[in-house]
């Protein structure tokens, strides 16, 4: 079954699939954990932007032949985690499928909360589908005691280089915690 993981953005052209790609290097080597992304506002088979295509080569990340897909409820319903871009991505998943208010986050709401988590209480479990369900509890738990200072990720679409670059290196920043957690990594292992 495995612990499945969507990300949410508007066109599923930019911050999405660079959290799914991201996320899929990150988890390369590990079993039990599935990733997708999708759009709220998209149409099925348009390619990634160039812009985030270069930030993910740049980062080492195979985009392969990524292509969007329309946000459906069904990939709500059947997600354990949902990460999504913004707050306004986040109401949205969560107006189309009320009973994921618990599990939906934004990608920088659920970094902040993870890195407030004690690592043991993730790691002491040995397969990831289980540190994956060990961090959603955690993380939900947390919910409004860690502030969380910057909780949208800016579209990049249709701007420079620069701010494609810096939205790469903020998602990145935000799932390594998480990422490192799921693969079952810890602080001292990773230094």
């Amino acid at each position: 079954m495995g612990f499945r993981v969507l990300f949410v953005c508007t066109g599923n052209i930019c911050r999405s699939p660079i959290a799914e790609c991201l996320t899929r290097a990150a988890l390369a080597a590990v079993s039990g954990v599935e990733v997708g992304s999708a759009g709220t506002r998209t149409v099925a088979g348009v390619p990634i932007s160039a812009g985030a295509r270069e930030v993910l080569r740049r980062m080492g990340a195979e985009v392969g032949e990524f292509v969007s897909r329309p946000l459906e409820s069904e990939m709500v319903v059947e997600a354990d985690l949902v990460l999504t871009a913004t707050r306004r991505h986040r109401a949205e998943v969560v107006t189309r499928v009320p009973a994921s208010v618990g599990r939906v986050f934004t990608i920088a709401e659920f970094g902040a909360l993870v890195r407030a988590v004690p690592e043991g209480l993730v790691m002491r479990f040995l397969e990831a589908e289980e540190r994956g369900r060990a961090l959603l509890a955690e993380a939900a738990a947390r919910r409004g005691m860690v502030r969380v200072v910057e909780p949208d990720v800016v579209d990049p679409i249709g701007r420079s280089g620069r701010v494609y670059r810096a939205v790469g290196r903020r998602i990145a920043a935000e799932l390594s915690v998480p990422l490192r957690l799921l693969a079952g990594g810890t602080e001292s292992a990773s230094n």
